[in-house]
């Protein structure tokens, strides 16, 4: 049964969802300037077959199976839940909430804080990483992001406008 939703609740939903949004295109677009510099470079044939394997890889691993067939689906759902369930500390961080960063299931935070710790290490790494090999792993992943917000924003329609969407929130059970 489908719970009524509140304006306190759809405003959560709209922010979390756009919160998370300006994170995934505020990376976006701090990454493009380094992957469009490292083809200023001259390519040769190894150059050229890197940039192909990332980005094709970039794209299963981050765009598909990371974002569209994880983060994203799961995102929505808590939007969906915030929205039908609405707390003031989870309107307030509607982000954070969407995220599975807290008033989620032990598993989901310990997830999305590993994943979080993982991403910060590699973006680190990368950038000791010199051009163009910092430009074209860069253009991967501005791959992956791109799908990734093309996918959460898929899934965001689906989970707020549809009657049933089939994805769990992951969260804690409700006393």
């Amino acid at each position: 049964m489908e719970k009524k939703t509140s304006i306190i609740g759809t405003i959560g939903a709209v922010w979390g969802l756009a919160g998370v949004l300006a994170l995934l295109a505020s990376a976006t677009l701090r990454l493009w300037p380094k992957a469009v510099e490292s083809f200023s470079y001259s390519f040769v044939w190894y150059h050229w077959a890197a940039l192909a394997a990332i980005v094709i890889g970039m794209a299963y691993a981050e765009g598909y199976k990371g974002f569209q067939k994880a983060f994203s689906p799961r995102t929505a759902a808590r939007a969906r839940y915030l929205r039908q369930n609405p707390r003031i500390l989870n309107v307030v961080l509607a982000p954070f909430f969407c995220m599975g960063y807290f008033h989620a299931t032990k598993r989901r935070k310990i997830t999305s804080i590993s994943l979080t710790l993982g991403i910060v290490l590699l973006i680190i790494v990368v950038h000791f990483v010199p051009q163009p090999w910092r430009g074209i792993i860069d253009f991967g992943v501005v791959v992956g992001l791109a799908w990734g917000i093309v996918s959460l924003l898929a899934f965001s329609y689906q989970a707020l406008g549809r009657v049933r969407y089939p994805y769990a929130p992951e969260v804690p059970d409700e006393e």
